[in-house]
């Protein structure tokens, strides 16, 4: 995959696209990100990218000619193209992997109080948030974006089955984890972990993952529960006891 990022600020990629598993995959040709910097494309002699917007209002609106520009310099035209802002649609699991398939994308980080709609328009921004908050800049917002789709890439984790594991793929969170040592001040790793019973110990996990989505995300919960589950005769009677004990209520969807 190919990811082109336009940005005011291209310095503050190289800590997280050359580190980790995304430096991995940019160093075994799995993904290539290609930073493109707004600015150098501008025709005002002050490098200025920016300006007041009409109307009146607080704040500086990104103008159109620089990106205009900075789309046609990496041929936009015809690629998918995002722009990270609070009123897109929310990123979540199903457009992730939606994502991760597309060959190539751009990446559009606003900066300031926004960016001027004729550039949203002009060439087919598909918008798209992380969460109902707001930052200085689309550029966390894009990082994040990189490396939710960067574990779907096949090989970027080594493990292939390793992200279908995780807490939000599977539909719910996930359950507690423990490492060495085995009691440390007090506190001492649960016993069905040591017992070498691979079954119980799947058990414990699916009652953990369980009671944490509820308690913590029962809109998850929820949403788990109205897919087709064809659960085994265990697992299905942990489930049953865990929404025995703590009931859904409808005020919590």
């Amino acid at each position: 995959m190919k990811i082109h990022i336009l940005t005011l600020f291209p310095d503050m990629f190289s800590a997280v696209t050359g580190q980790s598993i995304l430096g991995r995959a940019a160093d075994s040709g799995l993904m290539e990100v290609c930073i493109t910097n707004i600015r150098d494309h501008t025709k005002d002699k002050h490098k200025k990218t920016d300006d007041t917007p009409f109307g009146g209002g607080a704040g500086m609106i990104l103008t159109p000619q620089p990106v205009f520009d900075a789309l046609r310099s990496v041929n936009a035209q015809g690629k998918r193209k995002i722009y990270m802002s609070p009123r897109g649609r929310l990123l979540d699991q199903t457009l992730i992997s939606e994502l991760a398939k597309e060959e190539e994308l751009v990446i559009l980080c606003g900066h300031y109080e926004g960016v001027d709609q004729r550039i949203l328009d002009a060439w087919a921004m598909e918008e798209i948030s992380i969460g109902d908050y707001i930052l200085t800049g689309g550029e966390l917002a894009s990082m994040v974006l990189i490396d939710t789709i960067a574990r779907l890439i096949p090989g970027v984790l080594g493990n292939e089955s390793a992200h279908l594991e995780e807490s939000i793929y599977s539909g719910l969170l996930e359950y507690d984890q423990y490492t060495k040592p085995r009691e440390y001040e007090g506190r001492a790793v649960p016993e069905v972990l040591f017992n070498g019973n691979h079954k119980l110990i799947r058990l414990w996990q699916w009652e953990g993952a369980l009671r944490h989505t509820r308690r913590r995300r029962p809109d998850l919960l929820r949403a788990f529960l109205k897919r087709p589950l064809n659960l085994p005769k265990e697992e299905k009677q942990i489930l049953e006891n865990v929404l025995r004990q703590e009931p859904l209520l409808e005020e919590e969807e």
